[in-house]
């Protein structure tokens, strides 16, 4: 603990020892690729991801060895407030389909060779109700942010997800809180709710965001009084990645408020990380924008749960098997182009 103990400040003062890009390691990984047997730049983002991995990972030669789908999940007291169709014990139901392997995240993780780790953030405990008060105490807000740091031990390479009723209005909020505008700008539909939960959702987050304006200033204050557990579990995960120099696959539209907490502390804190999709919920499409991200898939998608970090991932690994296991022109006897 520094000297004032407060939680929040051990958090910022982790953004001081971020490590940085390793540029002498891209260096190699874009030498190696002028030698492959295809034309310079022919693989498109493909080759960009390579060099990201390689920056990230201070290797000259990256490896997706222990490659990690985690998903955090809580529950909401903003859900009183009628934002979804659905009630809260669906995150528990949820929970027990990813232990039997059921969802759609248990098939792309198979598909594409992905550990699979899921977390219940205190289910049984939702937070406080945004409307009516803090989500959570700092303290709660630190612990479950270190808890979210210590979750991705082991990995070298990290997809986030979630799972929460009520979440897509807590990241709403979050939107609303750190980029202004008019909370309707911000709110999606969701788990698919009518017209009337619409109006709903979007009077809670006008609610919650005035309710609490005095203190939305700092985005870790905007993280604890609109987020909740597993925003604040993300967004550890984030910061732990980036110490331990794993890269980083972002989800959607909630998994991205989490992150936009960091990015707004910091801009250079996701440097780490590679946005999966372009969510069909919200204006995730003007988060990414704001966040200098573009997705690599656009599919409509709006599940969560991680799935669109864990689907983005086979194009990873497609890209890194490119560049380690093709040929080069020496090895091939392929012909380079004439000087």
């Amino acid at each position: 603990m520094n000297p004032t103990g407060l939680p929040f400040d051990d958090i910022r003062a982790l953004f001081k020892i971020m490590p940085v890009a390793a540029a002498d390691c891209v260096a190699d990984v874009r030498a190696r690729d002028a030698q492959l047997t295809k034309p310079t730049g022919s693989l498109g983002r493909l080759e960009e991801i390579v060099e990201f991995l390689a920056a990230w990972q201070g290797k000259s030669q990256p490896t997706i060895d222990r490659p990690q789908v985690v998903v955090f999940a809580a529950n909401h007291g903003v859900v009183a407030q009628g934002v979804s169709p659905y009630p809260q014990a669906v995150t528990r139901a949820m929970m027990e389909n990813f232990s039997a392997g059921g969802a759609a995240i248990n098939q792309i993780c198979a598909t594409h060779g992905l550990g699979l780790k899921v977390f219940d953030l205190a289910l049984e405990i939702p937070t406080g109700d945004i409307t009516q008060t803090a989500a959570l105490d700092e303290k709660s807000a630190a612990a479950t942010f270190a808890f979210g740091m210590e979750a991705i031990a082991g990995a070298d390479y990290l997809c986030l997800g979630e799972m929460g009723i009520g979440n897509t209005t807590i990241a709403a909020a979050i939107y609303h809180a750190l980029y202004g505008g008019r909370a309707a700008d911000w709110v999606g539909r969701g788990t698919g709710v009518d017209d009337a939960g619409l109006a709903r959702k979007i009077a809670a987050v006008e609610k919650a965001v005035a309710l609490h304006r005095d203190h939305l200033g700092d985005p870790l204050e905007i993280m604890r009084r609109l987020g909740g557990r597993e925003i604040c579990a993300i967004a550890g995960a984030i910061m732990a990645a980036r110490l331990e120099r794993v890269p980083v696959m972002l989800d959607g539209y909630v998994v991205t408020a989490a992150a936009a907490i960091l990015h707004a502390i910091d801009p250079t804190s996701l440097d780490h990380c590679m946005a999966a999709h372009a969510s069909a919920e919200g204006a995730h499409g003007e988060v990414l924008r704001r966040l200098g991200k573009k997705p690599l898939l656009d599919l409509g998608m709006r599940l969560g749960e991680g799935s669109g970090a864990a689907l983005a991932t086979g194009i990873v690994k497609a890209a890194l098997a490119c560049h380690a296991d093709m040929a080069t022109f020496a090895s091939a006897g392929v012909p380079e182009k004439d000087a």
